[in-house]
């Protein structure tokens, strides 16, 4: 049985069309019969419509999965009015349309670029057009290194969020010298390593970070570098599945982020009794703690959270198999201020595009 392309269903001819580069093959597309025509037609007009809308300051094209390259010239019709664009899913847009995305729009504040094929070359490009960045997502970008967070926290000096997760090219040191403003660092599952982890909080106005699940090797000791002042401003911490984090990568954060309210130490199983004693005693502001199973929290070390963490309102706990259930009912009696939950939350924090300082 034979298969003629003209068999292929509209979705599937769109894609192919969005793939060809220029203008002669698109004019060619369209003279190959009404039904070629019609899937040329549709795709013009989808961004032509913003020639109608040429005061837009918010768009997001996000999900448009046949969206290439070339299609973003359109957007020299909002021009520079255009404060923020979504591009989540666009898979066949490369560096680029990034630099077209650069030379029309130059007053970009938010930018998401999740799954976008864009390098350090795009970054850089989009960096040193748009100063205003605030909020960038770049996000499953496994072409962006290190080499391109340099340029955009160098370049963007009023950057206030950067999403990094699972972009396994990146270990953290392109955020060294950062902006005062950056304040919130999405790096889960990223191939951080100490010296990263101390250029994430090197511009000292990170209040929120996630490094949960980073894949690579931290060290017991590796995250000391955020208890050493840097980040005294740190209010939301996310930990979760940092299996190696030890007892003195605890106690430093402990001591040297006294602003903390919301902790998660989920699955890190390296903490032992001295790690939670320091969470009791150091961290008196915070409001909720995740401790969903941690091996090596034991009576002894939920006796120094119970004792300690005045503030405490929130405390996630499940499959802690070293706790007795006498000493969570010890815990009930003496904090009945805390409410107990069983459910394990992987999300914590603001959304990155809604965070503002202040």
């Amino acid at each position: 049985m034979s298969t003629s392309i003209i068999n292929l269903p509209d979705d599937c001819l769109s894609f192919i069309y969005q793939r060809l580069d220029n203008l002669e093959d698109h004019d060619s597309f369209g003279l190959t019969c009404h039904r070629f025509l019609n899937i040329q037609n549709i795709n013009r007009r989808s961004l032509q419509l913003l020639t109608r809308f040429q005061w837009l300051e918010h768009l997001s094209l996000s999900g448009c999965t046949v969206l290439n390259d070339s299609s973003l010239a359109s957007l020299r019709y909002p021009g520079a009015r255009l404060h923020s664009l979504h591009l989540d899913c666009c898979y066949g847009v490369s560096d680029d349309g990034i630099s077209t995305v650069a030379s029309f729009c130059p007053n970009l504040r938010v930018v998401s670029l999740y799954r976008c094929s864009i390098s350090d070359i795009g970054l850089e490009t989009l960096a040193r057009a748009c100063l205003c960045l605030r909020c960038v997502n770049l996000s499953c970008c496994p072409l962006v290194s290190d080499f391109g967070v340099r340029a955009l926290t160098q370049a963007c000096l009023r950057i206030e969020s950067v999403k990094i997760s699972n972009c396994k090219s990146i270990t953290g040191v392109g955020f060294s010298g950062s902006s005062p403003s950056l304040g919130y660092v999405d790096a889960e599952s990223c191939q951080l390593d100490p010296k990263g982890i101390a250029g994430i909080v090197s511009g000292g106005g990170v209040e929120f970070l996630n490094i949960s699940g980073a894949v690579s090797y931290i060290g017991k000791d590796g995250l000391v570098p955020i208890g050493s002042g840097v980040a005294s401003k740190l209010r939301v911490l996310n930990l979760r599945m940092c299996r190696t984090v030890g007892d003195e990568s605890i106690k430093a954060i402990a001591r040297g982020c006294p602003l903390l309210q919301e902790w998660n130490l989920a699955l890190c199983h390296e903490v032992r009794v001295e790690g939670w004693e320091a969470v009791g005693k150091w961290c008196c502001s915070l409001k909720r703690l995740h401790v969903n199973r941690c091996r090596n929290l034991c009576d002894q070390g939920l006796l120094g959270i119970r004792r300690g963490c005045k503030s405490l309102q929130m405390l996630y706990m499940n499959g802690n198999a070293r706790l007795t259930a006498t000493a969570i009912e010890m815990f009930k009696l003496h904090r009945g201020d805390v409410t107990l939950r069983s459910e394990e939350v992987m999300v914590i924090g603001p959304d990155w595009g809604l965070y503002t300082r202040g």
